[in-house]
């Protein structure tokens, strides 16, 4: 009776694999690629632009205050023979503020760009994702994938959704 049961579920399952088989020919799967994404969409380098617009003149203030400082060091560094010891002592004084400041400067800028570019890439991914999402729903995908370590050129849609994002104003 075992024996015969074991058999019978074996030829199930022998008989049942071309329809498994079948049905897995027609599994339709995408491949995203959201580096290219954040790199080649228009929007991606709009925000770039806004960027660079928003922190070039900070960057541009804070490598003034750098050369400056340089300057005044190398002064320091010429006229400190001359000098009597409480007049260099207070000029490496200011000149080590002067350094605390500009790297607290820079560190502000750092995170205010950082926190800045977060923002603009949260509404990147958030706008691809929707796009994914309609290509997903209309072209009646079963599986996108985002980043897979390797993917096939026929699957990969990282160009249509580019285009789809490029396209939304």
């Amino acid at each position: 009776m075992k024996s015969k049961l074991l058999t019978a579920m074996a030829i199930a399952a022998i008989t049942s694999l071309p329809v498994l088989s079948a049905q897995a020919q027609e599994l339709k799967i995408g491949y995203i690629n959201s580096e290219r994404i954040t790199r080649e969409s228009a929007p991606a380098k709009a925000a770039g632009a806004r960027l660079e617009a928003e922190f070039s003149k900070r960057q541009t203030e804070l490598r003034g205050l750098e050369t400056r400082l340089r300057q005044a060091e190398e002064k320091l560094d010429k006229e400190a023979p001359s000098l009597p010891e409480t007049e260099r002592v207070r000029r490496q004084r200011e000149l080590s503020e002067q350094g605390l400041q500009l790297q607290r400067k820079v560190r502000e800028l750092q995170e205010d760009l950082q926190r800045r570019q977060n923002e603009e890439m949260g509404a990147l991914l958030e706008r691809a994702n929707r796009v994914i999402k309609q290509i997903f729903d209309s072209e009646k995908y079963d599986l996108i994938v985002q980043d897979a370590i390797h993917a096939s050129p026929r699957v990969d849609i990282t160009k249509k959704v580019i285009d789809a994002i490029n396209a939304q104003k």
